[in-house]
């Protein structure tokens, strides 16, 4: 339950206190600052708590955005302020100094206060306590504290003009999706979430639905009938359009958890990789072995996304980017047109789960692989190379944030720790990621380029692990250092497809395919972690699961001296191991009191 204590004199006519209880406020009324005071107080300290001004005139979505979003402790829209229990003590400390100070001057970044507005004021001293009250944008919604008969009239009037619905229904949708959805989904879907939110149904239920449509659409898959392919690709389709429910859901109804994010943050990987499987199994049914390529795509949409996790982490308070790349890409988006295709080359989530649906419903899983292959690697070529456009030609400060964020997404383990103190200084500039581009292709080159069981691969993974030290021996500040991430990626994950694959035996590539997923959701795991400001995942945890170069090399050893159908047994049990170890942990902590709120706007890729 969260308590509205309306400040002021009730205005007659005025449906402010009806629509505080339809958001789930328990309204009380304080006729001035000493009462209101009081009545604070006496609110227990594990309730929200909001003060608005009783002229408040405005839509109720208007006090929605700012009064009920669970990702702020503090947050304001004009004549009312809220506090979860985490702020309350910021809150009291500012009533008690608004009760007695003027109404806010325009110096120090806000509106001067056109209306002497408790709540206005209250606000203001929060932002000059250092607080971080956050300020919904409105759009054409209407909040204000007319201060005249004649101001209030014009402002009901300016509320009475606008459709509260559709501005809610259209804020539900992100602004910055692809084009498939945006023009073939989201039309539709946010009606789904408006009729999800009326019958109290949560996101994460509908998350969850989305899971099992996708789950069975990958147990369609794997019927290998012509049938069950036509119907993987429909409930494909269907789990994408609960999957674009399930956020609009969020945002229409502000139902924002940690749980939630955890869930949306990994489900989309788990759905889009066990129709990977699924449909490698369909194949298997039909006479065609098309593992590799399961795995092969598996890999290389991992690694696309570990290249902007790491491109993102690396910039995102860098200071000064003053890159004539960003400069133009900026000019494009400008351009109508230019913004769709440049969305559409990417090959973001809806137009990729399109093509799969359609292909997996019209040709084989084999093309369905190729066509996935190729557009994925075409779209990573695309955005690395422009991401590397930027980075060389910005003149920008990494802070030591950034640096530790590339560190934790690095992964390295003991070993990696252990040699990196023999090279203290590290290296400079761009031999950085070029030394970790030479190790991972030595590890993956003598694991591809060599007969099962040979001695090679242990010394290209004895290289790896040097170079992979030498790469994160010092502060991953260069300005192409966010390639190291997905550079070590590429190698622990191209060396797995590669000796399951030189191994020959039944068995082995879909034991490194549950391998190679046990990894990446460890990976996508620690992402979350890092945007929640929540640190990486606990070095007991990377210790244990070995580290990217203690696993690669653990590999290659075992490739050496074990049979080929001892090894496939043996990547059964370190998928197995490290699945049971990461989703333990990753469980315990996102369902923690302390999770943070990661619910952001989900991944364009």
């Amino acid at each position: 339950m969260s308590t509205a204590i309306v400040t002021g004199q009730p205005v007659p006519g005025s449906s402010l206190e009806n629509d505080l209880r339809s958001l789930g406020f328990d309204v009380r009324v304080a006729a001035d600052a000493a009462e209101t005071e009081t009545l604070l107080a006496a609110v227990p300290a594990d309730r929200r708590v909001a003060l608005v001004d009783a002229r408040f005139v405005g839509h109720p979505h208007a006090l929605r955005l700012g009064l009920t979003d669970p990702r702020f402790p503090l947050a304001a829209v004009p004549g009312a302020v809220t506090a979860q229990p985490t702020a309350r003590q910021a809150l009291t400390r500012a009533v008690a100094r608004a009760t007695s100070a003027p109404a806010r001057s325009a110096e120090g970044g806000a509106p001067a206060l056109a209306v002497d507005s408790l709540a206005d004021r209250v606000a203001g001293a929060l932002e000059d306590d250092g607080g971080a009250v956050h300020r919904p944008e409105l759009g054409s919604l209407v909040a204000t504290v007319p201060a005249e008969p004649g101001a209030r009239e014009e402002a009901r009037r300016a509320v009475a003009a606008v459709d509260e619905e559709a501005v809610r229904l259209k804020s539900a949708v992100k602004s910055r999706d692809g084009f498939f959805t945006t023009f073939f989904i989201s039309p539709y879907s946010r009606y789904i979430a408006r009729w999800c939110a009326r019958r109290g149904l949560t996101p994460n239920q509908v998350t969850t639905a989305s899971l099992l449509t996708a789950l069975i659409a990958a147990g369609c898959a794997a019927t290998g009938t012509r049938g069950g392919f036509v119907a993987a690709g429909v409930l494909l389709i269907a789990s994408f359009v609960l999957d674009c429910t399930d956020g609009q859901l969020a945002r229409y109804a502000l139902k924002y958890s940690t749980l939630g994010a955890w869930l949306d943050a990994t489900f989309d990987r788990a759905k889009e990789y066990a129709y990977y499987a699924g449909l490698a199994l369909g194949a298997a049914r039909g006479g065609d072995d098309v593992w590799a390529l399961a795995l092969g795509a598996m890999v290389l949409q991992t690694c696309r996304h570990v290249v902007d996790f790491s491109f993102n982490e690396a910039n995102h308070d860098a200071t000064a980017n003053t890159s004539p790349t960003a400069a133009l890409s900026d000019k494009l988006d400008s351009v109508g047109w230019t913004v769709w295709v440049r969305r559409m080359i990417v090959l973001p989530i809806g137009e990729r789960w399109a093509m799969i649906a359609v292909l997996t419903a019209a040709t084989t899983p084999r093309i369905t692989f190729y066509a996935l292959l190729v557009g994925c690697a075409l779209a990573a070529a695309y955005t690395t190379a422009g991401r590397v456009l930027r980075s060389v030609t910005r003149r920008a400060r990494r802070t030591d944030r950034a640096a530790r964020a590339l560190a934790d997404l690095a992964d390295s383990g003991p070993l990696a720790n252990a040699v990196r103190r023999v090279f203290r200084r590290g290296l400079p500039g761009l031999a950085v990621p070029a030394v970790a581009l030479l190790g991972g292709a030595a590890v993956v080159a003598c694991s591809a380029l060599t007969d099962f069981g040979g001695a090679l691969p242990v010394a290209g993974a004895l290289v790896y692990v040097l170079t992979s030290a030498l790469a994160v021996a010092r502060p991953l500040k260069g300005a192409l250092d966010w390639l190291v991430p997905p550079v070590f990626r590429a190698a622990e994950y191209g060396t797995v497809l590669a000796l399951a694959g030189k191994a020959g035996v039944n068995g082995a590539l879909p034991a490194a395919f549950g391998l190679v997923a046990a990894v990446a959701y460890h990976h996508y795991d620690t992402v979350y972690r890092i945007r929640g400001n929540a640190g990486a995942s606990p070095a007991w945890l990377v210790r244990v699961i070995g580290g990217q170069e203690g696993r690669t090399l653990l590999l290659t050893v075992l490739a050496a001296v074990l049979t080929a159908a001892q090894f496939k047994a043996a990547l059964t049990v370190l998928a197995v191991a490290i699945a049971l170890v990461v989703l333990v942990e990753s469980v315990r902590f996102w369902v923690s009191a302390g999770a943070p709120a990661v619910h952001d706007e989900g991944e364009t890729a």
